[in-house]
């Protein structure tokens, strides 16, 4: 029996790079959809609706395929913070954040022909007291500005840390591959098989 196809339902650089991990053919699609948070909407619903959207609508193009949406909202005090977009916005994320707990919303759905999986990996990060020629540095090495919360704790942003708590490595970076992986699985797709 052919494997089915498998699409990565989003145009992230750092989510197609953890799904090759699992060394899976995959293609990737934009899934096309409107990100504007709802009226009053948590960041982990919005979270979850979002990647669950772009799932659906990647697998509304691609019949028979198996999709996979993700989205991840940095949880401010339940106030959700977005990629910044700008030097001076990603200055002013960072500024707030100093000495503070932010939890990154992480969603993932995975749609298929008569499936539907999903779930939130939520991220503790405790950022330490951070002062202004530190982030200066920091978004001027790293320009992180395509990132939610302005920072990549992959690379040089895990020195604005103190810690991170997490079920999950791979979640803080946008696509949690433990659930991810064990989601496939259920549809035929083992990348150990």
């Amino acid at each position: 029996m052919t494997a089915p196809q498998l699409i990565l339902g989003s145009t992230s650089r750092y989510r197609r790079e953890l799904l090759e991990r699992l060394r899976l053919p995959f293609d990737v699609a934009k899934p096309e959809v409107d990100e504007t948070p709802l009226p009053f909407e948590p960041p982990a619903d919005l979270a979850r609706r979002l990647a669950l959207a772009k799932a659906q609508a990647v697998a509304a193009r691609h019949p028979g395929a198996v999709v996979i949406g993700s989205d991840q909202v940095a949880d401010l005090d339940g106030e959700a913070i977005g990629k910044p977009g700008t030097h001076e916005r990603a200055v002013e994320q960072l500024r707030r954040m100093s000495g503070r707990t932010v939890i990154f919303q992480t969603a993932v759905a995975v749609v298929a022909p008569g499936f539907k999986g999903e779930f939130l990996s939520p991220v503790r990060v405790r950022f330490r007291a951070l002062d202004d020629v530190e982030i200066e540095r920091y978004l001027r090495l790293e320009e992180p500005y395509d990132c939610a919360g302005s920072a990549k704790c992959e690379t040089l942003g895990i020195a604005l840390l103190d810690a991170i708590e997490s079920d999950d490595p791979t979640a803080l970076i946008g696509l949690p591959l433990i659930r991810t992986a064990n989601l496939l699985r259920q549809c035929g797709l083992d990348p150990l098989r």
